[in-house]
């Protein structure tokens, strides 16, 4: 269907005889946002690094934009229009926050070269400050990455993402370990991103899920166990027994 842009047929993982995924069937339509969560262990992680490239699955398929891409090496998402942000932060602490969102734009355009001299790209330093300016980071220019807050990083990592200008932004956990204002400024961003593209979030805050998503994916034990709006998923019984009913984070 011409409104889905990524599809998982059937996907399932296996680590030796561990048995991580089974036969997850999900389609996630362009422009909307789709968190995917779960317990402790129900497999959001696996299923995550299935559709970002970074597993193989071990059955099944992914299919972006009609094309077959299991498969593709996780270096080629970014060109095929696919960028993620992970749980953990993976800025360059030492470089400024500029110099950051810089090296991930030249990294497009000159594969080979990422370190050449800035001067020898000048449109790129424009790109980024627009970058900077659309997760909020334009005053934090000139400071280097690692010497601010945690939500500050996670910020810098996503204009790091989308240097590569995504149709699809995959999100892990974009609030682990941030403060309740820190979280509150990282979902009007994701709202924000949400606006622009199509989102996929992995995230086990409910009141931020529930508060922001279109559709929600509910993972237990490596499977799927419901699917459907936040109010269908509210309404859902066995979604309550096994999840819901625990005590949020």
């Amino acid at each position: 269907m011409s409104d889905i842009i990524l599809s998982a047929q059937g996907v399932g993982r296996s680590f030796g005889k561990f048995r991580a995924l089974s036969g997850i069937t999900a389609d996630f339509q362009k422009g909307r946002l789709t968190s995917i969560i779960g317990p402790n262990g129900a497999g959001k992680s696996t299923f995550f690094n299935l559709l970002s490239g970074a597993f193989e699955p071990s059955e099944g398929r992914i299919i972006f934009e009609g094309r077959d891409i299991t498969g593709t090496p996780q270096h080629e998402f970014a060109r095929l229009g696919i960028t993620k942000s992970f749980q953990i932060t993976t800025v360059f602490p030492q470089l400024s926050v500029h110099e950051n969102v810089r090296i991930a734009l030249q990294a497009l355009v000159s594969r080979y070269q990422i370190w050449k001299s800035r001067n020898s790209l000048p449109e790129l330093a424009d790109k980024a400050d627009a970058l900077l300016e659309v997760v909020g980071l334009t005053e934090r220019r000139n400071r280097a990455a690692g010497t601010m807050a945690h939500g500050e990083q996670r910020a810098l990592e996503i204009a790091m993402a989308l240097a590569a200008d995504p149709r699809l932004l995959l999100l892990d956990e974009p609030t682990a370990g941030m403060s309740p204002e820190e979280t509150k400024s990282m979902m009007d961003l994701i709202l924000k991103l949400a606006s622009q593209r199509t989102v996929i979030l992995v995230e086990h805050k409910m009141k931020l899920v529930m508060g922001i998503s279109d559709r929600l994916l509910v993972l237990h034990h490596g499977e799927l166990l419901a699917e459907g709006t936040p109010d269908e998923i509210r309404r859902n019984e066995t979604v309550k027994r096994v999840y819901l009913g625990q005590r949020e984070h």
